[in-house]
């Protein structure tokens, strides 16, 4: 008779793991968010959006040949039309064309722990130091052989810190003037710096950091790696490594359309296994690369 008991408690127990189990992972991966904004976006495109949805990988994990250390970040140069990205256990600016290959190494010196770099104008760089919060503007000349920072404007926000949990991801917006720095996660936050970098000597030195807490909580990923600011639409794209996603957000910070970085979506024969920077050109082309050095072009299609 025990025998007979014991069984609806054992499938009690069950059942309570296996909710415990959703609670966990909905927390974790914002499932039901993001299965909702799925349907919303198939039952109903964004009129607006860019349509990640649309894109198809053109160049799929080909290895960034020629290093030893791992690359982070990336950003497009519009007046060079190349991609710039950074190390950082042996600190280097790395220089590649729009098919990956490597042109150009300019040593880093004092800038710690290198993470993210972004193109704020001619010959015009942020590079972050992750672990301190410090956003170093550097100037690079076609003859700079080496960057040291104490050369360079920097601004120390030491906002939150938390280890290596600093800022993963730069984006710029040439019109507004404003810097996005994404803050990984614990907690997932996206700064807006206006006035840094310093752009008019005539002016007084004067900083302000905004967070919209509303359009960060719309964020249905579990942490931030890069960020993309599109000019033409003033959307910007979040790219997320854990959850193998690029969200795209309006100028009101709604999500509009994804980019899945999972196999057999975007014409992917392989998950991209960890995503670390995102870049775009003019024609709307986005470059995307992965440890251990991968590099990835996504297109969408000609009509």
């Amino acid at each position: 008779m025990r025998r007979y008991v014991r069984l609806p408690l054992v499938l009690a127990a069950c059942g309570l793991l296996a909710v415990l189990a959703l609670g966990v992972a909905e927390q974790q991966f914002r499932l039901a968010e993001r299965g909702w904004f799925n349907l919303k976006t198939w039952w109903q495109p964004a009129e607006q959006s860019m349509g990640l949805d649309r894109y198809r990988v053109v160049i799929e994990a080909q290895p960034v040949e020629g290093l030893d250390d791992d690359i982070s970040a990336l950003t497009y140069d519009p007046d060079r039309k190349t991609l710039f990205t950074v190390t950082n256990k042996r600190s280097e600016l790395i220089e590649l064309s729009l098919d990956g290959r490597i042109l150009r190494r300019v040593p880093l010196t004092g800038f710690g722990d290198p993470e993210a770099v972004e193109y704020v104008g001619p010959n015009s760089f942020v590079i972050t130091d992750e672990r301190t919060q410090r956003l170093i503007r550097v100037r690079l000349d076609d003859d700079t052989l080496f960057l040291d920072a104490q050369d360079a404007e920097q601004l120390s926000l030491g906002i939150g810190l938390n280890g290596n949990k600093g800022f993963e991801g730069l984006a710029y917006d040439s019109a507004g003037k404003r810097l996005f720095v994404a803050k990984e996660r614990d907690p997932m936050v996206i700064y807006e710096i206006h006035g840094f970098p310093h752009s008019n000597p005539q002016q007084p030195y004067a900083v302000h950091v905004v967070q919209d807490r509303k359009r960060d909580a719309r964020l249905f990923v579990r942490d931030l790696s890069s960020l993309q600011f599109d000019e033409r639409s003033g959307h910007l794209l979040a790219l997320s490594d854990e959850s193998r996603l690029v969200i795209e957000l309006d100028v009101k910070g709604k999500p509009l359309s994804t980019l899945s970085l999972r196999k057999g979506y975007q014409g992917l024969k392989q998950t991209v296994p960890q995503a670390e920077g995102i870049a775009m050109d003019e024609a709307g082309t986005i470059y995307l690369v992965s440890e251990p050095n991968l590099f990835y072009v996504f297109k969408q299609p000609v009509d």
